[in-house]
């Protein structure tokens, strides 16, 4: 028996032993997981398709609700600036009514002058130049345009 106790206590033995265990432990170990991976992989599997045909039966009404959102939102928009500008257009109209209004504007744009008033233009050289170059090609007459060209084109020879 005392051979007995000394092999049972032996290093040799002893790891021997905890191998056979480590090897019992992984071996329980990986039958487990086999076990559960072949029982939720099908579960996974219907799973992951139920959602994919979700995923693709609802894309395209999902695109089309978000655009037609974007859609109303933009014609929101535009039917607010359009709101505005009809209130613009009421108050210039209003303006127009008042015949003082109508005065000042035909005093300023197309120099008149009232009876017995004696009206003066006086042009600025200066002036009329950074009146030219603040005003666009298309807020001009076209014979300013074309005289402007002419301007231009002596400038460039000399």
């Amino acid at each position: 028996m005392a051979g007995k106790d000394r092999d049972r206590f032996s290093t040799a033995t002893r790891i021997r032993l905890i191998g056979e265990r480590t090897a019992a432990r992984v071996y329980r170990s990986q039958t487990r997981r086999q076990i559960r991976r072949s029982r939720l992989t099908g579960r996974a599997a219907l799973l992951a398709l139920v959602l994919c045909t979700l995923v693709v039966a609802l894309a395209y009404p999902m695109r089309q609700y978000v655009s037609q959102r974007t859609d109303i939102a933009e014609q929101q928009r535009e039917a607010d600036r359009a709101r505005d500008g009809l209130e613009e257009l009421r108050d210039q109209k209003a303006r127009w009514e008042d015949p003082a209004f109508v005065e000042q504007q035909a005093r300023e744009h197309l120099h008149y002058v009232r009876p017995g008033e004696t009206g003066y233009t006086m042009i600025d050289p200066e002036a009329e130049d950074l009146r030219h170059a603040d005003q666009g090609a298309a807020d001009r007459p076209w014979y300013s345009n074309v005289w402007d060209g002419v301007d231009k084109a002596d400038r460039l020879d000399r």
